[in-house]
């Protein structure tokens, strides 16, 4: 495709200002507040966030969902022998990406992950929808398979076995991201955007802007 077609693809932006004076001081208090005004704004899924990982000098990254957040940490849940789970256990260190496109805004998050209890887990396994429970007990994420077909064959037969009462994998559970770095962003207009970097340090936060 023409690089000039795609080049004229960017906007202005125009929607808010990320000024230090009116930040909060507590980087997850800022969060909740962007994260409330996100919700506000019916932009669909906006607990969604990109994950990124990293093994032997390669890194990978995709979509998952929050799943909570409070002082310890971000959230998630997930297949531990999939390939982010597989990598995390090896690295621990990764980011988080949140991207508001509607709003202008992005959320930068970096910090070493954690895995929950099991018993935090199962709570969460059990409050989830059955049919995303089969889901779960039926895929071997990230391995390879034949066919859709297998895989659905193995939904079906474990719907039949386990009827309204599916296990949880012994393989699957949550993990939390616990932040030493949070960076907000903000579009501005030409391309003088806002970048407000909380870092941690001992007990505190230092925060302070970075060009774009």
């Amino acid at each position: 495709m023409d690089e000039n077609f795609i080049s004229q693809l960017r906007k202005n932006y125009k929607k808010g200002e990320l000024i230090e004076s009116k930040v909060n001081s507590d980087p997850f208090r800022q969060f909740e507040i962007w994260f409330e005004e996100v919700i506000q704004s019916n932009i669909y899924e906006p607990n969604a966030m990109i994950l990124a990982t990293a093994f032997n000098n390669k890194p990978s990254a995709r979509v998952v969902l929050l799943k909570g957040f409070d002082k310890n940490g971000f959230k998630f849940y997930t297949n531990y022998n999939s390939r982010k789970g597989r990598e995390l256990n090896a690295n621990p260190n990764a980011a988080l990406l949140f991207y508001w496109m509607e709003l202008e805004r992005q959320v930068r998050i970096e910090g070493k992950i954690e895995k929950l209890s099991r018993e935090e887990s199962l709570e969460y396994f059990n409050s989830r929808p059955l049919e995303s429970r089969y889901g779960a007990l039926a895929s071997n994420q990230s391995e390879v398979i034949p066919n859709r077909e297998y895989l659905e064959k193995k939904f079906f037969e474990l719907k039949e076995k386990f009827a309204d009462n599916p296990p949880m994998p012994e393989n699957w559970g949550g993990y939390t991201l616990k932040p030493d770095l949070f960076e907000f962003w903000q579009g501005r207009p030409n391309r003088l955007h806002d970048r407000i970097v909380y870092k941690k340090s001992e007990n505190s936060w230092k925060i302070y802007r970075l060009s774009p």
